[in-house]
């Protein structure tokens, strides 16, 4: 039971999180124009709405994240709880920062406001790299990974 809760931990921070990373790297690009060019507007919109739904879908990285620690019996264990708080905080960052700031520029193109949320993008995967390197290295293993 474990290695498919893995499997599907994995699978879904690959199809979940890789998407969002994306496009929301993608996003402030598309919103540094001229409030008159539609195409750039209609784009980040689309990136936008990827951004939104797979947030949605986000949700099972953690929940089968936690289900597949409490199956190797490594809940308590550093790098887990590590990862946990850097999870927690790319959420937040996600929902509270990025997503809104999208919604704004959709209305208002701004070069200043994209700057800012490319970095809070920058900052968003730079969280989600650590986590993954957290889950590889898996600091104290006894696997000898």
């Amino acid at each position: 039971m474990t290695k498919f809760l893995l499997s599907v931990h994995v699978l879904a921070a690959i199809l979940a999180i890789g998407p969002i990373a994306v496009a929301a790297s993608m996003f402030p690009r598309h919103t540094r124009g001229p409030a008159e060019e539609g195409e750039g507007r209609q784009t980040a919109a689309v990136l936008h709405r990827i951004c939104r739904a797979y947030t949605v879908l986000g949700i099972a990285v953690p929940v089968f994240g936690v289900a597949t620690g409490a199956g190797l019996g490594v809940l308590t264990d550093a790098w887990l709880l590590a990862s946990i708080v850097l999870t927690a905080a790319a959420a937040a960052l996600l929902v509270v920062v990025i997503l809104p700031r999208q919604q704004r520029l959709l209305g208002a193109p701004d070069r200043v406001a994209s700057a800012r949320l490319a970095m809070s993008t920058g900052v968003f995967n730079l969280l989600w790299a650590i986590v993954v390197v957290l889950m590889i290295v898996r600091p104290g293993s006894t696997t000898g990974a």
